[in-house]
């Protein structure tokens, strides 16, 4: 690689190389191993990751960045906000389906690089959940999800949509995942998510079917 003389220029071209050396390898990559394809010194490569784990982050982010840019056009446009809502989950799932088929031993190998280092996840996620607390805002100041605060509704929401937003969902079951499916349960969720008691836990216990 040839310095460009633009910092992250080159940061992004070695982590678009380090995506492709670990997809041929199958493995999750050093620093070291990546300034030896990368055929410069170790020093300029500690330069732009300066910890080990700071390259696998810097992954995490190129993997993630069309989403990122999915949530934040969707939140600022001026949808009806129950399509807002589909438009949120349904972009990202088209496009994760579009990548697992594309080359689904790949797309499994980051499944299982992002399960390893969790934590590293953990912020595109909280980031997602940032977004979507802000549609919850919007819907609920045109009276939709009454009596829930914006974390209630958070946590529903996304146990109802997880088959769409989790990659290791989409691993397991991708051949029943359709549009039409979530645009139910969005429509579902806008026809009456609400908190309170309508009757389904208003029994003591549960109770066996006789």
């Amino acid at each position: 690689m040839v310095a460009s003389g633009d910092t992250e220029q080159d940061k992004r071209q070695l982590v678009e190389l380090a995506m492709k050396v670990t997809e041929r390898r199958g493995e999750e990559i050093s620093r070291a191993t990546l300034a030896n394809e990368a055929g410069l010194s170790r020093t300029v490569v500690d330069r732009h990751f300066p910890e080990e784990g700071d390259l696998f982050s810097a992954i995490i982010d190129l993997w993630y960045e069309p989403d990122i840019a999915i949530m934040e056009e969707v939140v600022a446009c001026d949808l009806p906000i129950p399509r807002k809502f589909y438009e949120f989950f349904a972009r990202r799932y088209v496009r994760e389906r579009e990548r697992y088929e594309k080359d689904p031993q790949t797309f499994a190998l980051y499944c299982e690089l992002g399960r390893n280092r969790f934590e590293d996840v953990r912020g595109y996620i909280d980031l997602a959940d940032h977004y979507l607390s802000e549609l919850i805002a919007q819907a609920q100041a045109e009276g939709f999800f009454p009596d829930l605060t914006i974390n209630q509704a958070l946590t529903l929401i996304n146990q109802m949509v997880i088959a769409y937003t989790s990659p290791q969902v989409l691993l397991m079951i991708s051949h029943r995942l359709e549009e039409e499916k979530l645009a139910a349960i969005v429509d579902t969720l806008f026809a009456g998510l609400a908190g309170g008691d309508r009757g389904a836990k208003g029994v003591s216990g549960l109770r066996a079917v006789r």
